[in-house]
């Protein structure tokens, strides 16, 4: 499935600051990028890296005197997702993970699954299925934790979350890791754009380590999971954030886009199929 994705932010800086950027789309054998334009103004030099552990591509900038910046960044993106018979999926034991999937089971700053293990075997330790368990945590997000936008702010961790019941996609994606964490079952932040999300924003979402492949799933219902351009995966959203800004910048403008190209048809994968369907990617 080709999308078309674009952004265009507006940072304005009151003295010398540094940004470091994860807008790009994802280099992975199951998403390819066709074309990509990535221009900053005024034309500043930049940095592109990448983490050792992740696929995320960051462009770090120094704004120097200027005092207002434009990132814009446009791709066409081919997207490659599997669909798996939901109960056909097996649990995979702690003492079966490789070592690049373990960090994934471990408590984190945003999501604290070690405070939250009584809260999940109470709700869910009697789900067999590992698929059916994570969609139980999504189904119970959703009903016990309204989405609020303005609710939360960037220090909001997956405990406070589910003590105050607010939050917003990152709050819901931290709280579904942390409890699929609390049952052993690994999982990972997820940042991408996302397909008919509205309003149009960058989204958050969270896979889970289950059957051998890494599973998406979205505990807010706002995007379709089959329709998700990955920019970033981490174990939770300091691994993955959009910008982390070191300085004294502040972003006054932010335009998300994710259209489908020509000659696409789309045929979305909601919560019904959820009960016998998967989303799964074809990446380890």
């Amino acid at each position: 499935m080709r999308f078309h994705v674009s952004c265009a932010l507006e940072y304005e800086a009151r003295f010398p600051s540094t940004l470091i950027l994860n807008v790009h789309a994802q280099r992975t054998p199951s998403q390819t990028i066709l074309d990509e334009t990535f221009t900053i103004d005024p034309p500043l030099a930049t940095t592109e890296f990448s983490s050792a552990d992740s696929a995320n591509r960051f462009v770090r900038i120094e704004s120097g005197a200027h005092r207002t910046l434009v990132v814009n960044y446009a791709a066409t993106v081919d997207c490659d997702v599997h669909i798996y018979r939901a109960g056909d999926v097996a649990v995979t034991p702690v003492a079966e993970l490789d070592g690049a999937t373990l960090p994934y089971l471990f408590p984190s700053r945003y999501c604290q699954s070690d405070r939250l293990s009584r809260l999940a075997w109470d709700l869910f330790g009697d789900i067999g299925n590992p698929h059916a368990k994570v969609v139980a945590i999504s189904d119970w997000i959703y009903d016990n934790v309204e989405y609020l936008r303005g609710s939360t702010d960037s220090m909001t961790s997956a405990y406070d979350t589910v003590t105050q019941r607010t939050g917003v996609c990152r709050d819901f994606s931290h709280l579904g890791i942390a409890l699929c964490r609390a049952l052993n079952i690994p999982a990972r932040y997820y940042s991408a754009y996302a397909y008919e999300l509205d309003p149009p924003d960058f989204h958050a979402c969270f896979e889970c380590f289950i059957g051998g492949s890494w599973v998406v799933f979205d505990a807010t219902r706002l995007a379709h999971l089959n329709g998700l351009v990955r920019i970033g995966t981490g174990r939770d959203a300091a691994d993955a954030a959009v910008a982390s800004i070191f300085g004294s910048a502040t972003c006054t403008r932010v335009e998300v886009a994710c259209q489908l190209a020509d000659r696409q048809s789309f045929a979305p994968i909601g919560r019904r199929q959820l009960s016998r369907s998967g989303v799964a990617s074809t990446d380890t």
